[in-house]
């Protein structure tokens, strides 16, 4: 059998997808060359956007596998380089679509990216929690989902998503790490050993517009931020970076944990955002014989969804009440979302019901091109 065609090769090749761009890495020009000798043994010059790509194994598995299977392939050797100064600014030209300086892509015109900035009025009320899950069940019907973890000093995504690899940083371009087919970034990427982060108000700002405009995140159908609870700078920031981001706000069914939510809901109003919904989370614990213990009181979530809607003046629906249970939390700490599971948790379906709803929403025209323009008389 003939050794195959170098152009045989390179059609294969397009079947590569980097594990962190999400593009075929001839597309992205990592290909520096091919060889094929008469004896049908393959060589592939890849090069890495970094030399020390956390993932250049996987690179390298995936052009074996998808090279090796070709008719008259009789081996297959992967030299990996590194691009030069000038390859690497050409990718991030490319990726940002031809602008060279970075911008926030979700608040450009035109963007079909739907913004959900999960807060609450409170820590404690799992808020993370229910990011992470949305994100995972969101990724699992098949949609491109970006998390970004803008619980600067309380940041828990990471874990909780299982991200196994640090950020690669293309010069001033950062390819976010991806787990459960969620792009993620997070400040806990950057800091070592635990280490708390002492910032203020302008560098909190400036984190979150980095997480925005440096990283590259692609052509994402939903962007999730996990907020810090209360009304401070990261969520007026968030209204003023993404002014086309709407709210989720989390509570439990506490009387004291839902009057703080109420509020959280509340600033919408003045920094112009749209409220989509309120979930109640640890709403009960249901016992062996299928009676509910009410842990922490019942009808905060449907409060707090009252009065918002009252205050906004628009119809605020409270989308699901999540019951307390142990696997949705040792989920959270082994970094594999409960939705991703095979049982048919009632926990798990409350969140994958809230993914849905906030998926299929109608999106308004408000910010978006028309592709029209007047004609004069």
């Amino acid at each position: 059998m003939s050794a195959p065609t170098v152009e045989a090769v390179r059609a294969e090749l397009a079947g590569v997808i980097d594990p962190e761009i999400r593009r075929p890495i001839t597309e992205l020009n990592m290909v520096r060359s091919v060889v094929v000798g008469d004896d049908g043994e393959v060589v592939v010059g890849v090069d890495l956007t970094t030399a020390g790509c956390p993932l250049k194994d996987t690179i390298t598995r995936d052009v074996t596998t998808k090279v090796g299977a070709l008719d008259g392939v009789t081996g297959v050797r992967v030299e990996m380089g590194v691009m030069t100064d000038e390859q690497r600014r050409d990718l991030r030209t490319m990726l940002r679509g031809g602008v060279a300086e970075p911008v926030i892509p979700f608040a450009q015109p035109g963007s079909l990216t739907r913004i959900y900035a999960v807060t609450s009025g409170k820590g404690g009320v799992g808020k993370s929690s229910v990011t992470a899950n949305l994100a995972a069940a969101m990724a699992a019907d098949g949609l491109k989902v970006g998390v970004v973890d803008a619980d600067i000093y309380g940041f828990s995504i990471p874990r909780m998503l299982g991200v196994e690899h640090p950020p690669t940083k293309v010069d001033d371009m950062i390819l976010p790490p991806v787990a459960k087919d969620v792009k993620v970034i997070s400040i806990g990427m950057f800091t070592r050993d635990n280490a708390p982060v002492v910032w203020r108000g302008p560098m909190l700002h400036r984190a979150l517009q980095q997480f925005l405009a440096d990283v590259f995140w692609g052509d994402l159908d939903v962007l999730l931020l996990d907020l810090p609870p209360g009304t401070g700078d990261i969520a007026i920031s968030v209204a003023q970076l993404l002014p086309n981001s709407e709210i989720l706000v989390v509570t439990t069914p506490q009387v004291a944990a839902a009057e703080v939510a109420q509020r959280a809901g509340v600033i919408a109003a003045q920094t112009h955002q749209h409220v989509v919904g309120v979930v109640e989370n640890m709403s009960w614990l249901e016992q062996p014989d299928g009676t509910h213990v009410e842990l922490f009181g019942s009808g905060g979530g449907a409060r707090v969804a009252e009065e918002l809607s009252t205050a906004l003046g628009y119809q605020v629906p409270l989308m699901a009440q999540v019951p307390v249970e142990q696997p949705l939390r040792e989920a959270g700490d082994t970094g594999t979302p409960l939705v991703l599971g095979d049982g048919a948790s009632p926990a798990a379906e409350a969140l994958r019901s809230v993914a849905r709803r906030l998926s299929h929403r109608a999106r308004g025209l408000a910010g978006r091109s028309l592709g029209i323009s007047p004609v004069g008389r």
